[in-house]
């Protein structure tokens, strides 16, 4: 069994946090997430960075069980292929709580996967006109402002989540059966806080 089906991996220490709590390592393992494997030399163009950077980086993340080596996939033997070691990571409020330098941390790393993820949709609306009109009108852009209980709150996140996986599984399942339709990759962000007027 591939790394990449397992469920998400818990991070619960500050080492592997920081490990990932860094904005190029952090580009680097979503780039494998999409992906799903993926050479330093590819993944360095992708993030137009140096491989030997690239390789540095990504030797941090995997000796903190992020990522691993995948099966090669081509003849080149000086290639070393990587891939995610678990279909995602979670990353809890509840396991930083213990002692105000977690706590700092888990905040700074919350904030830089908050800066990144605005990144890539101020990319896509820079983008919006190439993309055309019926990914337009399909990617959602919504606000709802509930009343809600946090075990309430807690049950709509898994559930969303649960619908996410869904899809994804079910895109990647035609995918693989050989669909052609015109598949792009996705990112959906979800982000459910209280809030007071």
């Amino acid at each position: 069994m591939s790394g990449t089906e397992n469920q998400n991996l818990p991070i619960k220490d500050l080492g592997t946090l920081k490990a990932l709590a860094h904005p190029l390592r952090m580009q680097l393992y979503r780039g494998l997430c999409v992906t799903r494997t993926a050479t330093a030399s590819q993944l360095a163009e992708q993030v137009d960075e140096a491989v030997s950077l690239v390789s540095y980086h990504l030797r941090k993340l995997a000796e903190h069980g992020l990522i691993e080596a995948a099966e090669p996939q081509s003849g080149d033997a000086r290639e070393r292929w990587w891939q995610p070691a678990s279909q995602g990571v979670s990353i809890r409020d509840r396991d930083f709580r213990d002692a105000p330098e977690r706590a700092a941390a888990h905040l700074a790393a919350t904030r830089l996967f908050h800066e990144q993820r605005a990144d890539m949709y101020r990319r896509y609306l820079d983008e919006r006109l190439a993309w055309g009109s019926e990914w337009n009108s399909a990617a959602p852009d919504n606000e709802s402002l509930l009343r809600l209980t946090a075990a309430e709150l807690a049950e709509l996140s898994e559930e969303l989540l649960a619908l996410a996986r869904k899809y994804d599984e079910k895109g990647r399942a035609a995918e693989a059966a050989g669909d052609t339709g015109e598949r792009e990759n996705v990112a959906l962000h979800v982000y459910g806080f209280p809030f007071r007027t």
